[in-house]
């Protein structure tokens, strides 16, 4: 059954296993149950199980139980409110963030690290291609692991691979936020996008990015907990303590990213506040030229046409003879208010300075 394995089998396969014997030799292969390489793990010094299910929390229980993990251990793990950390001493738990990409959508999924003092299982959902890309080397890194090295060194080198083969594919999502938010800013630059859907589509962009940040602080603050090797089944060695620094480096350096992008998101945002106020204002200014020149307008009008009511009333009798001064008095009423009314508009400075 031990085989490198195609990319079809790799998919197809539920369940993966790489072992190292107490005499240096490799064995791994994919299987649809676990009792297909029950006899390869038992046999080994050195283990990596992973697991692809359908109900995550129901099957995680069954595995861990199958495998002699306690069931206080899971149930912490399962706990939401509890970190995702557990030291049992003679078992170590660990639940990290598995970070997928769905439109401009951030789903994060748990994956389950089960740890005794030679085996690893990894338990996650079948949504999630995780170790795809690892289980194709993982005999090549097994074989890197030295076989009389002491046993916490190879079960910490093996969970930092895990780690960071987790960390990579976290990180690898990134790239996909910052495509959707590229899109974003084309819709932002275009004045003729609606409000109505640009609204939505930020607030989809900014919790996106907070969904992404807060998987990262839970992956970091597990790690946080490994850097220092307290924990019984972990190193103390040194060396591999410090390449669990790196992973602790390159997670704040993702934290760092995200950041900057939620800063730029937010300063995208405050320039396209800024071109939505200026557009009102020059509908302000626009509004404002219009009122003004109406009220010169109306002031012109209202006064020939008060004249012109009054005189046109019966007692004044007027006649033919009359039509002369009559005419002139409306039409220099008229200019004379017209000219009044915007000597006064210009006085009171109500004409809007620019219309732009």
């Amino acid at each position: 059954m031990a085989s490198n394995g195609s990319e079809v089998d790799i998919l197809a396969k539920r369940f993966f296993y790489v072992a190292q014997s107490r005499d240096g030799s490799i064995r791994q292969g994919y299987a649809d149950t676990a009792k297909q390489f029950r006899g390869s793990i038992q046999a080994s010094a050195l283990s990596w199980l992973d697991y692809t299910v359908d109900d995550l929390e129901g099957e995680a229980e069954r595995i861990a139980e199958h495998y002699g993990f306690s069931k206080p251990l899971l149930r912490g793990l399962l706990d939401k409110r509890h970190t995702g950390y557990e030291d049992f001493d003679a078992e170590l738990g660990l639940r990290v963030p598995a970070i997928s990409v769905e439109g401009m959508g951030v789903v994060v999924n748990p994956i389950y690290i089960l740890i005794n003092k030679s085996m690893i299982i990894t338990i996650h959902s079948h949504r999630l291609q995780r170790f795809i890309r690892f289980r194709r080397y993982a005999d090549a890194f097994m074989r890197k692991v030295p076989k009389k090295g002491q046993q916490a060194d190879k079960i910490t080198l093996l969970l930092i691979r895990l780690l960071d083969e987790n960390n990579s594919r976290n990180f690898d999502h990134l790239r996909e936020i910052e495509e959707q938010g590229d899109n974003l800013a084309k819709w932002m630059m275009d004045p003729e996008t609606p409000r109505t859907k640009l609204g939505p589509e930020i607030y989809k962009m900014k919790h996106a990015l907070i969904v992404y940040l807060s998987a990262l602080w839970v992956t970091l603050d597990v790690i946080n907990n490994l850097r220092y090797g307290d924990a019984t089944l972990i190193t103390d060695d040194d060396g591999i303590l410090d390449r669990i620094e790196l992973l602790s480096s390159d997670l704040n350096r993702q934290i760092g990213l995200s950041e900057h992008m939620s800063e730029v998101l937010a300063s995208g945002l405050e320039v396209l506040q800024s071109i939505y106020n200026n557009q009102l204002q020059v509908l302000n200014n626009r509004m404002a030229y219009g009122i003004t020149y109406l009220t010169i307008i109306g002031t012109a009008v209202l006064v020939p046409n008060t004249i012109a009511t009054v005189l046109s009333n019966p007692a004044f009798n007027m006649t033919g003879k009359d039509e002369v001064w009559y005419l002139s008095l409306i039409f220099g009423s008229t200019i004379i208010s017209t000219l009044l009314a915007y000597w006064w508009v210009r006085s009171q400075k109500w004409f809007p300075k620019n219309l732009d």
